[in-house]
Order: C-alpha cells, then sequence, then structure tokens
C-alpha cells in the first residue's frame, strides 16, 4: 500500500537565544512578511505552521499592523496556523497558572485572527510534565504533537496515547526525530531520502500508513520550492510514497481515520537518552530562577485573589493589565528563556521584564489594599493597619512588618480594643524624610501630622486572621519610653519553640529535635561545594572534582532570642578554589564567606534559612545544602503544577543501561528533579519537606539515597560546552557565547524552609502548611501623613466597610491554586487541586448565599451545576492530582 506522507511547512522560532527578541524580531518581520506574500500568491502551496505560538504574530504585527486583515484571511482560510500557545513554554519549571494563562492568551490571541489550531504543539521544551494531559483536556484539546522527553524505547509507536498523574489523557502524534528533520534535503539522494536515518525510523515508527514530514528547523525561512521539491519526491516514489503539503490537523485527522491501535504511555517524560532534555537546566542562572520563583507565587497567591477580594467591593478588575503581566511572564517561561541557557545580553532583558512584572503587580496590590482599606468604618483612629488574608481558611501568622509610628512607644489593638502582641527588631527617627514627602490636596484641611515619624521594624502577631477576608487594627501612639531591642549573643548556640529545638554542633552543622514525637535529627544543614564543569544547559561535575562542606570550615555562632521569634546565625568562612583548574590541583585559595540565618517563629512549624553567599571571587562552582533525612524509602515525593508525583530515588534501570551503552544516549539519566513548591520523603510514621523558594532543583543522595541535596545555585561560563560528563558529544547551544555573568561573581541571597510531621505524607496536610508558607499576610498601613511618597495621594472615600470581613472558606483539605475574576461572566474562578494520593471531597462555606456555584473548565464552560444548602456547596470528589474550577456568582 501507498503511504502518506504529509509534509508540514513550519519555522521553529526561539523569541531570543544566544540573539535578543529584538534582534530576531528583525529577521521574523521579514521572513513572515515572505510567508505571507507566498501563501497568497500560491494556491498550491498548502498552509504553514507558525511555532505553535502566537507571540510571533504579534511581533510582527507590531511592526507591520498594516498587515492586520491579509493574517486574519489566510488564517481563516486555514493556510496560516497560529497557536494555541502564547509562548513555546517549558513545563517543568513553569507553574500550573502561568501554563494556562500561557495557553488561554495564544488560544484568545489566535481568535481575534481567525482560529487557533487546536493541536498541543511542543516541538522543542525540554520534556514533557505530567500535569499537561490534564491542561489540554480543560482547554479542549485532545491531540498533542510533541517530541522531547519519550524515550523510543518506552514508545516504540510514533502514536500513542499519554496519561498524565491524574489519569486524564491526550492522543500524542510523536515526532519521532525532531521537527527539524526535513528542513534540509539533499537534493541529490532523493533516493535515499526515505529508506536512510532519521525517516527511516520516523517510517518504522509510525502505526499507519500516514508518515509526518517536517520541513522547517530553527529560524528558518519558508522553502519557495516546496511544491517543486513535492513533485520531484512523488516522482521519485510513485509506487512507494504519496507526498502532499498539508497541516498538522490534516496529518492527525488521517491517522486517526485509519484508527490504529494505540498503545498506553503513562507519567512524566523525562528521558534524555534519544533527545536531550537537559535536566540540570533548573538550576541556570539561579538569581533569574529566584524572580521566577517569587513571582509565579505572588501573582497567583497574592495579586489575583487581592485584586478579586478588590472586584467584590466595587473596584473595577484590571483583565487587562493582568494579561500585560502574564504575557511578560510568558516570554520569559519560553523554554529557552525560562532555562535561561541564553547570553548575557538576553538574562538582562528577562531580569528587566521580571522586574517590570514585579512593579506592576505589587503596585496594584497596594492600591486595592488601600481601595478597601480606606472604606473601612474608623473615623476616631488616625493610623491604622488592615491584614488581608488571600487564602479561604482562618490563618495565625507572626508576621514581619515595617511600620511608621509617631511614637516609639505605641499598642495596636483591634475594634474590640483586644491588643497585639509585638517585639521590635529596629527603630530609626524618619520625621525629615516622611514630613518632607507629605502631600495635602486641600492644604486648608486639618489632618494629623505627628511630630515625630519613626520607622520601626517588628515581629507582630495578630492572631487569627478571617479566611478570604480582612481585620483592621489600629495604632495608637503612647508616652515615648526606651525601647529594648533583641540583641544578639555569642554564648548560646540554641534556638526553640513549641515544635522544634535547634542547636549547632561544633563542625557547624545543625541538631534539630523534633519536639512533637521526639525525634532527633543530626547533623543538618551541611553546605556542599563542588565544582561544575557544564554550560547553560546542564550541570555536570568537574572532570577532576573536590567536594567542600561546610563542617569542614572555621565559623561563629551568633543567636538572638525573641518572645515571637528565635534567629540563629552561623557565619562560615568558606575557602574555595578559584576556578576549575585550581580544582583539579585542589587548591582551595579563595574566600567564599557564605552566612547561614535559621529562625523559628512562635507556632510555626517552618523552620526557615537564609543563605547569603559572597560569590565574588569564585568561577564554575555548585553550592548545595543536605538535609538528612534517616528514612529508607524507594521515592521522593514532589509536588508538580496540580498535585503531586512519586519519583524513584534513582533511575536504576537506565543507569544500567547509561554504563553499558554510554554511546546511545544523548545525556546521563540523573535523578536531579525539580518541583513546583516542595520535596518531602516519608514513611509511614514520619516525613520531611524541604521548600525552597528560589531555585527548585534536588536530588535525593548520600546512604539509601535517604538525604535531600537542595541546589542554591550552580555557576559556568559558557552557553554551551562539549564533551561533558553527564552529557558527551556536541555541545548543546553554542559553544563560543561567553556568559561571564552567569559565574555569578556577587553576593547572593537564598530562602527555603524545612519542616518535619509526625505521619506519612498523605495522613499529613503538608501541602496546605506550605501553601500558607508561600502566602504571607498582607499588612497595609494607612495615615493621612504617609500621602506622598510613600503612597500617592488620593481623594477621601467613603467609609461602609466593616472592621472584619471573610467571603468565604473551604475546610482546607484541597490546596487553592488561585482566586481569580471570571473573564466572561460577573463572579470569580476558585481552582483548586488535591495534593494527596487519595480522593477527597472539599466543602466551601460562603458568607452569604451566592446566587449560582458551577463547576467549570478552563475556558468557562459550565460542566456542572452545584447545588448551595444553607450557604454551603459541596464539591464533587476529586482524585488524586486533579484540578478543579469553581465558579460562584453572588
Amino acid at each position: 500500500m501507498i503511504k502518506k506522507v504529509f509534509v508540514i511547512p513550519h519555522t521553529h522560532w526561539d523569541r531570543e537565544w544566544f540573539f535578543t527578541s529584538e534582534r530576531a524580531k528583525a529577521y521574523l518581520v521579514q521572513n513572515l512578511k515572505e510567508i505571507i506574500d507566498h501563501l497568497e500568491r500560491n494556491e498550491n502551496y498548502g498552509s504553514f505552521l507558525l511555532d505553535g505560538q502566537t507571540s510571533l504574530i504579534e511581533d510582527y504585527l507590531s511592526w507591520r499592523p498594516q498587515d492586520l486583515d491579509r493574517v486574519k484571511k489566510l488564517v481563516k482560510e486555514k493556510k496560516l496556523f497560529l497557536g494555541p500557545w502564547y509562548t513555546q513554554t517549558d513545563q517543568f519549571v513553569t507553574s500550573g497558572e502561568s501554563i494556562i494563562n500561557n495557553l488561554r492568551i495564544g488560544m484568545s490571541s489566535a481568535s481575534d485572527l481567525g482560529g487557533y489550531m487546536n493541536v498541543a504543539y511542543v516541538p522543542d521544551s525540554f520534556g514533557q510534565e505530567s500535569s499537561m494531559p490534564q491542561i489540554y483536556s480543560n482547554l479542549g484539546i485532545k491531540d498533542a504533537v510533541l517530541y522531547r522527553g519519550f524515550s523510543k524505547a518506552d514508545t516504540k509507536k510514533s502514536e500513542f496515547v499519554w496519561q498524565g498523574e491524574d489519569g486524564a489523557e491526550v492522543r500524542v502524534f510523536r515526532m519521532a526525530c525532531g521537527y527539524f528533520i526535513g528542513g534540509v534535503v539533499d537534493e541529490t539522494k532523493l533516493a535515499e531520502l526515505m529508506t536512510t536515518e532519521p525517516f527511516k525510523t520516523v517510517v518504522q515508527q509510525a502505526t499507519t500508513n500516514n508518515i509526518l514530514f517536517p520541513n522547517g528547523s530553527d529560524m528558518a525561512p519558508l522553502r519557495n520550492d516546496l511544491p517543486e521539491l513535492i513533485a520531484k519526491l512523488n516522482n521519485t516514489y510513485e509506487k512507494k510514497y504519496q507526498f502532499k503539503a498539508a497541516s498538522l490537523p490534516e496529518y492527525i485527522a488521517a491517522v486517526k481515520k485509519d484508527q490504529p491501535d494505540m498503545m498506553l504511555v503513562k507519567g512524566e517524560q523525562d528521558s534524555g537518552k534519544d533527545m536531550r532534555v537537559h535536566k540540570s537546566i533548573y538550576s541556570s542562572r539561579a538569581d533569574i530562577k529566584k524572580l521566577n520563583t517569587e513571582l509565579q507565587n505572588y501573582l497567583t497567591n497574592i495579586m489575583q485573589p487581592v485584586l478579586s477580594m478588590g472586584s467584590y467591593f466595587g473596584l473595577d478588575y484590571p483583565f487587562a493589565a493582568i494579561k500585560s503581566l502574564w504575557q511578560k511572564m510568558g516570554k520569559n517561561a519560553a523554554h529557552d528563556s525560562m532555562g535561561n541557557c541564553v547570553s548575557d545580553q538576553v538574562n538582562s532583558v528577562i531580569k528587566m521584564r521580571y522586574l517590570e512584572v514585579d512593579d506592576t503587580a505589587r503596585s496594584l496590590v497596594d492600591s486595592t489594599l488601600r481601595f478597601i482599606s480606606t472604606r473601612i468604618k474608623d473615623k476616631k483612629h488616625p493610623i491604622t493597619l488592615t491584614v488581608f488574608n488571600t487564602l479561604p481558611f482562618v490563618r495565625k501568622k507572626i508576621i514581619t512588618k515595617t511600620l511608621y509610628s509617631p511614637s516609639r512607644s505605641f499598642k495596636i489593638v483591634d475594634s474590640e480594643k483586644n491588643e497585639v502582641a509585638y517585639e521590635i527588631n529596629s527603630i530609626e527617627d524618619d520625621t525629615n524624610l516622611i514630613k518632607a514627602a507629605t502631600i495635602q490636596l486641600n492644604p486648608g484641611e486639618k489632618i494629623y501630622i505627628p511630630e515625630k515619624v519613626y520607622r520601626i521594624n517588628l515581629n507582630l502577631d495578630f492572631g487569627e486572621i478571617p479566611p478570604y477576608g480582612y481585620k483592621q487594627f489600629n495604632l495608637i501612639p503612647l508616652e515615648n519610653k526606651e525601647i529594648e531591642l533583641n540583641k544578639l549573643t555569642t554564648t548560646d548556640t540554641q534556638i526553640e519553640n513549641e515544635y522544634y529545638q535547634i542547636s549547632v554542633n561544633a563542625d557547624g552543622s545543625l541538631n534539630i529535635l523534633d519536639k512533637l514525637n521526639g525525634k532527633l535529627y543530626p547533623n543538618q544543614a551541611i553546605l556542599e561545594e563542588n565544582g561544575d564543569g557544564g554550560d547553560s544547559y546542564n550541570y555536570s561535575p568537574a572532570k577532576k572534582d573536590l567536594i567542600i562542606y561546610s563542617t569542614g570550615q572555621t565559623h561563629q555562632v551568633q543567636v538572638l532570642h525573641g518572645k515571637l521569634q528565635d534567629k540563629l546565625i552561623i557565619l562560615f568562612n568558606y575557602k574555595v578554589p578559584k576556578n576549575l583548574e585550581m580544582r583539579s590541583r585542589g587548591i582551595t585559595d579563595t574566600e567564599m564567606p557564605v552566612k547561614m540565618v535559621i529562625k523559628l517563629t512562635k507556632s510555626d512549624k517552618m523552620i526557615k534559612f537564609k543563605v547569603l553567599v559572597d560569590n565574588a571571587k569564585p568561577l564554575s562552582h555548585r553550592l548545595c545544602v543536605d538535609f538528612a533525612s534517616q528514612l529508607n524509602t524507594n521515592f521522593s515525593i514532589a509536588d508538580i503544577q496540580f498535585g503531586t508525583i512519586k519519583r524513584p530515588l534513582v533511575k536504576e534501570k537506565d543507569l544500567a543501561d547509561w554504563e553499558q551503552n554510554q554511546e546511545k544516549w544523548q545525556e546521563k539519566p540523573i535523578s536531579i528533579n525539580t518541583m513546583q513548591s516542595f520535596v518531602c520523603l516519608s514513611n509511614t510514621k514520619r516525613n520531611i519537606a524541604v521548600v525552597p523558594q528560589a531555585v527548585r532543583e534536588y536530588e535525593c543522595v548520600g546512604a539509601k539515597n535517604s538525604v535531600i541535596r537542595l541546589t542554591l545555585f550552580r555557576s559556568f561560563g559558557m552557553l554551551g560546552k562539549s564533551d561533558l560528563l553527564y552529557r558527551p558529544g556536541r555541545a548543546s547551544g553554542d559553544e563560543t557565547v561567553a556568559t561571564p555573568d552567569a559565574q555569578l561573581n556577587r553576593k547572593l541571597e537564598f530562602k527555603f524552609a524545612l519542616t518535619t510531621g509526625q505521619s506519612g505524607y498523605d495522613q499529613s496536610n503538608l501541602a496546605n502548611e506550605i501553601k500558607d508558607y508561600e502566602t504571607p499576610l498582607q499588612v497595609y498601613e494607612y495615615a493621612e501623613f504617609l500621602n506622598g511618597r510613600l503612597t500617592f495621594p488620593l481623594n477621601p472615600s467613603m467609609q461602609f466597610l466593616k472592621s472584619q470581613f471573610s467571603l468565604f472558606k473551604t475546610e482546607n483539605k484541597l490546596t487553592v491554586s488561585t482566586i481569580e475574576k471570571s473573564r466572561y461572566d460577573h463572579g470569580y474562578n476558585l481552582r483548586l487541586y488535591n495534593p494527596t494520593f487519595h480522593q477527597v471531597r472539599e466543602q466551601i462555606t460562603f458568607a452569604k448565599k451566592p446566587r449560582m456555584v458551577q463547576v467549570v473548565d478552563l475556558r468557562d464552560h459550565v460542566l456542572q451545576d452545584l447545588t448551595v444548602i444553607n450557604k454551603k456547596v459541596t464539591l464533587p470528589e476529586i482524585g488524586h492530582a486533579k484540578f478543579i474550577t469553581i465558579y460562584f456568582e453572588f
């Protein structure tokens, strides 16, 4: 039978790489104009696939808006295929909400231009994350064309069904040998094309007589003579193959029409045997990875819930501003940009985008908190503190905050005059700075302007804050008196709270006693430094390495005891090699001072760490921190976009194959992995979890792989290098591009937390404890004398809100992903997911009866109406790693 070969004209376009997005744009406009012209002139050409990402057409039209109608016409005629992505995102380091917004923006933008390609096209991202089938399905995408991450040994045929961690499925039409194989065709050897590699494998792995022939490659222009080439191929192979220019939807429809028997493939796909997936890219450019971690958390945990609360009280929800933020996050989420396997110049652009997102998001939150705070009824007190809780359960947290007070002495009280406990960390006289900046729109109006203004950093215990709501307090000045600040001592080596007792050993490691079960965890938080012979794509050990532990370094200990918080400080005089050459000779001649700060807060199960590193001098190395679990288990538990996954501690079978057949592997099958928020080791009686706030990369090492090693940072000096220990052969990227800024020769700061549990993971509420940790309560201080440079002056507002408010609460069984205003209706979307390995049913209790409550998908299509009884709604039971979106309207 003659096989049908579907030739798909396309380009894979990295918006930025070793070149900037602006440089790429100049060439994109030239290439895309040629594509548009050609598609219009040549009826027989077929169609063109614009890499599945609408950011490219957005870039093009920003410079050539006169082509808008031409583009729309081609899209509607299915000659130009756009979307469904906004950018070709990374899947492992990018958050679930970021991926959802990436797809929603891509689909919406393409729809505005005539329609999107309803195929999950991912030609080059570094592996396939296990939440993706569920995300695709919830957006109405049933088919995917993918490449990296799948092992040919596990997917012997190119067409199969991929089942994600939660059980959702998509049909996959895998590009067996990549998106670039038909980009360059040697026309002097056409007769050999389909019988030699790579097309030999493509034909063998096809489940039907329909063959995928991608015609394009990186930043490649359209091939003008494609119809002529197809004619030559048809003449050459007339009895075996029939070639035709086609689209991906045409190819997929042809395969499905033949109804092939598709095998089932399960779980995340990160194999580096047949194609590179750059597993340790999770720690490239730790400074930028840190910004990504912080902002993904802030946008979903703080910004969107706060703006939704503001909308409930009458403030316009800034849809356009939020879309702009997610577009910038999307540009940074493109696989090279998120991986930071780009030039120093591009990394500086990525960093600037993050800083712009940070500034805008915090300003939107600040103005919304002010909007609500100033509308709460209180005519008596000139200084208010309003505490906001963006999670739907009662929270009681110690907050560290900087406030402005007219007096060094004061009390903070709620509406019922209950006093707030606090302790002062530092106090400065800021009178001249603040009073000189005060702005009155009506200078004749009498407002409260104090004689003195002090800037005070303090720890506060506001007590219980209502679920998804707020509570207002008043700061009342008292007669000034001497303030006794907590002082550091060098005679103590131990801190303590209700949950833990932590002491410093003689070698600088920690002993951590879990007071709830009496379990002692000795020799914890050991810093581990070694060489990095890798590049921007892959960590790889130095070929002649030297590992240096903090337990071998001289150090000093300082302790600060407080009523609400204890602090332990260890100052290490770290000595490391200057570079890989010095490391190979065992010379530790370079200073790398390290300061480790450990905090224990009253009523808090999270042990909070901050590591400050002066990395001004060392080159090409890595710094990790090790926590010994003393647990014998076969897997780690890490959270993914919407749930959790169990990973083997070591890929034993793959490693054995690597040892025997290294030449057949693109990368060593290492067990360096990533997470969204935490990694946990657990047995049936206890668990221990590490929660990074910067780089989210871990490996389980040591005796029985029971030590969690968290990467703090790694540094390198080249975009690409060849012949690495972990990645033999050619360089990835470009080995002519130096990246001196990736050496991170400056002061660095990393935060993370550790928590221990007294049960197995599934019996704990660990995921929600960590959500609580990653979602700080927001405190807004308002006083008229602060209007000026600290806050913009605004007109007075009507005060009609109560001093305390809660909109709804949950039983805190499922984990909140985000709360956002619906894009299409008057209500709100609450997205929850199941972080456990068992079925969970959740109940929502509203403060007032909603008009409707529905289960909706990611397109806001109604899936199920829910019944409200006594202001309560019981949600459908959902399984492991499932998410559910609840729409409610008042």
